[in-house]
């Protein structure tokens, strides 16, 4: 039998009942694919239901306010997703008259669609010759053929697509994609593989010489970026200060409080009695609480985060910059990253430090 016919063989026989799967709708799809990218599925099917049941059409996505879509999108990080899929959305709507795209080649200049998203759309969508492969399929195929190319190169890319091209079933493209995907993600996971009931296992060169450990191959990953970052809890009555990101780093458009980025960590004291901070909230300032520090992790960063309770400045904050107060029962529809609506889930017990000055 060959190979893609023993996958597809147990697919039918293993294949997870998840909603995307039971439309052929490519907005819906789409919809899936960007929430499950850097994001586990049992993680991503409540934003999924979430976003489907309140944005049902591509219409209904694209006339959503920014603001709300980052808000429902907290918790999955990469929010640069969030933003290019709403930019998308009204390029559907504007270049497309509302209709969502199925053809790879019109997928594919869509912003925020690549090589991959666009080959699963089409393919899931109007079943187009296309084949789909993520991390699941490159561990799968590595090990299966024996290919010790590194997955994240150039040419091993090439090698992988080319391969995936060759294998798929012309006939049944759309599910030959699915089950060489579930089949990476349940039976040939990435550390003790499910080998024993493997039914690929007579044909499988990883297995058969012993490589299961060291394949796929993968280049190493960027050095990770420390950052240190030192936010302010500033209060005044019943409100509370805060900024919205606008520059081009991570995080765009999300809201924080106001932060002094250190190039190494800092004492409390010696931030509040720099020339920096005093030149935003002048030297009457005194340290009521301090909380943290807390680690956060992204791809390529690792952000040191401290939470600093201050009181004293009679005459509010000096800062030209486009910080604002905002009312307690007001943050909630702030759209915030982890970092800060992490640390106001303990919001309440916060209080009795946050009051007015």
């Amino acid at each position: 039998m060959r190979f893609i016919d023993e996958v597809i063989n147990w697919y039918e026989q293993n294949k997870r009942d998840l909603p995307w799967r039971n439309t052929q709708d490519p907005y819906l799809i789409w919809l899936s694919e960007i929430i499950l990218q850097q994001t586990r599925v049992d993680q991503g099917m409540p934003y999924f239901y979430r976003f489907s049941e309140k944005y049902p059409t591509v219409s209904d996505f694209a006339t959503a306010c920014e603001d709300d879509i980052l808000n429902m999108w907290q918790g999955l990080g990469y929010y640069s997703r969030g933003r290019n899929m709403h930019h998308t959305a009204r390029m559907v709507m504007e270049e497309h008259g509302g209709y969502f795209p199925q053809k790879y080649d019109e997928l594919i200049k869509l912003k925020g669609i690549g090589e991959y998203t666009a080959a699963a759309i089409s393919s899931f969508s109007s079943n187009e010759v296309r084949a789909v492969v993520d991390g699941n399929v490159f561990r799968l195929l590595s090990r299966y053929f024996g290919i010790d190319e590194a997955i994240n190169s150039t040419e091993g890319k090439k090698t992988f697509y080319s391969l995936a091209n060759e294998t798929i079933d012309k006939d049944r493209p759309g599910l030959s994609n699915q089950a060489l995907m579930e089949f990476g993600s349940l039976q040939c996971k990435p550390v003790n593989p499910d080998c024993a009931t493997c039914p690929l296992r007579p044909g499988c060169v990883a297995f058969n010489k012993q490589l299961i450990a060291l394949l796929p191959v993968k280049l190493r990953k960027a050095a990770v970026k420390d950052r240190f970052f030192n936010y302010i809890i500033a209060a005044d009555d019943n409100r509370i200060l805060m900024n919205k990101r606008t520059e081009k780093d991570i995080w765009q458009n999300l809201h924080e409080f106001p932060l002094f980025e250190t190039e190494r960590p800092v004492d409390p004291s010696e931030l509040v009695s720099s020339a920096d901070f005093i030149d935003h909230f002048g030297t009457q300032v005194q340290i009521q609480a301090v909380y943290g520090p807390v680690k956060h992790l992204l791809s390529h960063q690792k952000l040191h985060a401290r939470y600093i309770v201050i009181k004293g400045f009679k005459d509010g904050f000096k800062s030209k910059k486009p910080w604002f107060y905002v009312n307690y029962d007001e943050l909630e529809h702030l759209a915030q990253p982890k970092l800060i609506f992490a640390f106001l889930e303990i919001f309440p017990t916060l209080k009795t430090d946050l009051h007015s000055y």
